[in-house]
Formats: C-alpha cells, structure tokens, sequence
C-alpha cells in the first residue's frame, strides 16, 4: 500500500512537471501590453504599430496598447522602455534611428541593452529636384553640382535622420560638395523644394513620389536595389552607376533580459501580423516594404547600421545629441 502511495504521487509530480512551464507561459502578458512609438500618432512609425497592435488584440486576454511618447529623435520613448521592468508587458517600435542612439556622446547606451524580436518595415528614399533644375538624372545633377561654385543645398529634417545621411552619402559617392538646410518637417523642405530655394531632397517615398507623379518635383533616383513598384519610371542610384543602397526600418524590441519565452511568442506573432494581407496593404501604401525577421537577424540588422551609418556621421561630423 505504501509502495502504491509513493508510485501515485511520483507520478502526480511527473505530470505537474509537464504542466508548469505551461502555467509560467500562460501568466503572460498579466497586465496590458504597450507597444510605445517615439515618434506621433499617424506618422509612418505609427501607423505600422496600430496594425500590429489591433492583430496582437486576438491572442491575448489583456489589453494592447500603442503609446506616444515622442521627442528627441525617439529617444524619450527609447529611455521610458529600458527603464520599465524587462518581462515583456512595455515593447518599443524601434526604429534606425534606436540603433544610431548608442552613438550618442551625451547619452549613450549599448545595442546590447535592447532584446531584438522582429525587423516590420524597410524603407527606401527617393531623391527628388525642383523642375527648374535642368537636371534629369544622377549623371545631370552631379555636373551641375560640380560646376556651382557656392553649391547645391539639400534639405532635411534632423542631423542623423535619413534625409541627412543619405544625402551625405549620396554627396560621397558623387565626389560633390553640398550645402545642409536643417528643417522641424518634410512639408516646408518640400515647399522650399518646390520653390527652386532647395536643389535636393532625400526623402519618404510617401511624401516624395505624389509629387513627382503630379510634375511638382523632378524624382532623379531611388536608393533601393531595384526598382520599386510604387515608382517603376525611376531608376535606382545602382542602374545610374553609383553603388548606393540604403534605406530605414522599424522592428519591435524589448530591453534586455526579456524571457526568451516571451521574446520567441512575441516573434510568432508579430511575424504572422507583417505577414497579413491587410498589414501590407497600409505599410505598401505609405511607399515602405513590410518585412519581417528573425530576432537574430534584427540584431544584426542593428549592428549593420551602426557600421554603415556610423562610419557617415564619423566622416561628415553629424551631432548625435
């Protein structure tokens, strides 16, 4: 009888032993989950989280919540999420620019402090002239801008945003010298764009391409890879003879020491939500990819902009605070 009590319970903790790592996963989220976005509501960097966010509300019994906290350059979202607890209740849409922020001399932070879950969006940018520039291509506009001797000016919206560094490659790659214009948005550098008092932007394919395809502006090239479908009349800086590629991304991350757990559901989950008709649909329309990864390769992804970046920011002396 004894022997029958002690095989009943060891038994009786063999299946519980089955059935707690079980429990400890289904205790996740207990409490609202927060997606927080550095940047404002309906903005490019937003729209992809709501999506995401409204597909994550079908899996989970607690609420998910997208949170604004935007100002400088992401940053103040970047700080609240490394400050919260690391158990996966407070997410961030992290951005390019998150991994240019460990550049920072004022207020760095390692990559490292970061749990990559999954890459959602890449961006290319299209470089767009004023019509009255008799420039039509690559080739145009690098003569001209070799031959003006106070130069060329391009606008942009932030000393690390794409608009700037792409631009400083682009002025690498040509051998030209630029003048910088800082702007606070895209619409008033593409007023002045618009107004011959700019010669170039590097901008959004969202903000840049309905201009072009209504003759306001002049599109010269786009920095992807090949031609993309939102503007298949415009060549890449590639077809034009220059070795140029670049382009922005968003990905969702949490800080470090997130369970793994949680990091590899979450990566499921997210990965299913990019990969849905209607997420594709919204990312496509603002002139973005919608790409998702594994959090290996986000990370690398994040290293990979460091380098290519860093190395623009280091040879041109673009302020990081």
């Amino acid at each position: 009888m004894r022997m029958r009590r002690m095989a009943a319970a060891l038994a009786l903790l063999g299946g519980l032993a089955g059935v707690l790592p079980a429990v400890a996963q289904e205790a996740w989220p207990n409490r609202p989950l927060r997606l927080v976005v550095g940047f404002p509501a309906g903005g490019p960097t937003d729209i992809p989280a709501r999506i995401i966010a409204e597909k994550l509300r079908g899996q989970f019994s607690q609420p998910v919540v997208v949170e604004n906290r935007s100002g400088a350059g992401g940053r103040i979202a970047l700080d609240h999420v490394l400050a919260q607890p690391r158990d996966g209740h407070t997410l961030l849409v992290c951005t390019y620019i998150d991994a240019l922020n460990s550049m920072s001399a004022s207020r760095p932070y390692a990559l490292g402090e970061m749990a990559p879950i999954s890459q959602i969006t890449r961006a290319y940018y299209a470089l767009v002239v004023p019509n009255g520039l008799p420039a039509a291509n690559v080739a145009e506009f690098v003569a001209l801008a070799k031959a003006r001797a106070e130069g060329m000016a391009f606008g942009h919206v932030g000393p690390a945003s794409m608009p700037n560094l792409v631009a400083r490659m682009f002025e690498g790659a040509a051998g030209v010298s630029m003048v910088e214009v800082p702007y606070r948005g895209t619409p008033p550098v593409l007023q002045d764009l618009i107004a011959g008092r700019l010669q170039l932007f590097v901008g959004p394919l969202v903000n840049t391409m309905p201009l072009a395809q209504a003759g306001q502006v002049r599109a010269i090239g786009v920095t992807s890879p090949q031609r993309l479908a939102v503007a298949p009349e415009v060549p890449t800086l590639v077809e034009q003879g220059m070795e140029l590629v670049a382009f922005g991304w968003l990905g969702i991350c949490g800080g470090a020491g997130t369970p793994p757990a949680v990091v590899r559901r979450m990566n499921e989950l997210v990965v299913a939500a990019v990969a849905s008709p209607e997420y594709r649909t919204a990312v496509e329309g603002t002139g973005a990819a919608a790409v998702s990864s594994t959090p290996a390769e986000l990370e690398r992804l994040m290293q990979d902009t460091v380098t290519q970046y860093g190395a623009v920011i280091r040879r041109f002396n673009i302020p990081m605070d």
